[in-house]
């Protein structure tokens, strides 16, 4: 297996995929609609790759959706899921809107989280969320700075469409330089695939977690959110004790409506 070289799954403009070459990575790119590509005819080579990337389309669990789900985003993770299966990789990250189901992927240990650009130097409002897998169940430390009070709406992909902002505009919010370009596309496709994409500052730091998960020894905040915690404190933030009430929340619910269930030993759960 390829030390520092990761497979990008659904990379489109790949911010994401530059943000882990910023952090020393090799960026191996796999198919894309925007090549004229197929994720279904697409088997990654096996133990090749040290991790897994991408971010499946997002449609279907966005909260600004204003249709039906069309099935097509879960069957999109599904095929992620499959390719990474299937490549034997040490670690996988999947990146999607908040509303994205939670991903298990048999072998792996899961970290779930939510990144927002302005805590990575960029004046939006970006909130996006994360899953972790690695086959040695390591958590990511995750180093945020200050939310800035004095931000930007977020740069969406529909932006050119109705004329919010310049393409350069665009790029500068999503970390990139304002003379950035992707030759060939028309000016809408250039929009939808900047603007579907991760943030490059805060691709790099999550790039920079995964890289050094072994070498940070700290205990980290009971929510899954990769931020330290110190003294007897279980969570970091108020918004972590009221992630950590809903989940208890939602155990309790599942406990009620499937009491037979919730009472077999954990071998004998379904996987």
């Amino acid at each position: 297996m390829s030390q520092n070289v990761v497979l990008s799954l659904f990379p489109g403009a790949d911010l994401l995929g530059r943000g882990f070459e910023q952090a020393g990575y090799c960026v191996v790119r796999g198919p894309d609609t925007l090549l004229g590509q197929d994720i279904f005819s697409f088997w990654p080579a096996s133990h090749t790759f040290e991790g897994i990337i991408g971010g499946p389309p997002c449609q279907d669990f966005s909260r600004a959706r204003r249709r039906p789900p069309t099935g097509y985003g879960v069957t999109m993770l599904q095929e992620y899921t499959r390719c990474v299966t299937a490549a034997a990789a040490d670690w996988w990250l999947l990146e999607n809107v908040p509303g994205v189901p939670d991903i298990h992927i048999a072998g792996f240990v899961t970290q779930r989280f939510n990144l927002f650009a302005s805590e990575f130097g960029l004046r939006q409002r970006r909130n996006r969320s994360f899953q972790f897998g690695s086959r040695d169940g390591r958590k990511l430390v995750l180093l945020r700075g200050t939310q800035s009070q004095k931000l930007l709406p977020a740069a969406l992909a529909t932006d050119g469409q109705f004329g919010r902002r310049t393409f350069a505009e665009m790029c500068e919010l999503q970390g990139l330089p304002r003379s950035f370009d992707l030759p060939g596309l028309s000016r809408s496709a250039k929009f939808r695939a900047v603007g579907n994409g991760v943030p490059v500052p805060m691709a790099y730091a999550v790039a920079l977690a995964i890289r050094e998960r072994g070498a940070v020894t700290v205990r980290l905040c009971a929510c899954d959110c990769g931020r330290p915690v110190t003294g007897r404190a279980l969570t970091a933030t108020a918004a972590c004790r009221k992630r950590m009430e809903r989940r208890r929340a939602a155990s309790r619910l599942a406990q009620s409506r499937f009491p037979a269930q919730s009472r077999l030993p954990a071998s004998s759960q379904p996987g």
